[in-house]
């Protein structure tokens, strides 16, 4: 289970973060996570719930945006949604794709007072 890992890093750096926006309290979090980052948003919400107990991210309320996974084509320049694990272009069939969304894992912005 690493979403506890990730929720234990996504805290240490909001935590290094807050002093810069004068906060003591967070109370949104917003994170982007796309379709291959292989997380469990359950999980994930779970484990920053378990340790935000009794710190300033306690009852601070998370919002998980899901990326879909692109492709580019580096034959014929299409990008378009890539579902399932084909990686075939749907326009001209060739595989020299590239995945050019779906792998992100990031905080894309938090509030507090």
């Amino acid at each position: 289970m690493h979403e506890l890992s990730l929720a234990q890093n996504i805290i240490e750096i909001i935590k290094e973060e807050m002093p810069k926006h004068n906060l003591t309290k967070v109370d949104t979090v917003t994170l982007k996570i796309g379709e291959m980052a292989q997380v469990m948003p359950d999980a994930l919400l779970f484990g920053f719930e378990c340790l935000g107990q009794g710190t300033p991210f306690e009852g601070a309320k998370i919002f998980i945006e899901t990326i879909p996974v692109k492709g580019y084509c580096r034959i014929c320049g299409l990008e378009f949604d890539m579902k399932g694990l084909c990686y075939n272009c749907p326009v001209c069939g060739q595989t020299d794709v590239e995945i050019i969304s779906g792998r992100e894992l990031e905080i894309a912005q938090f509030e507090g007072s």
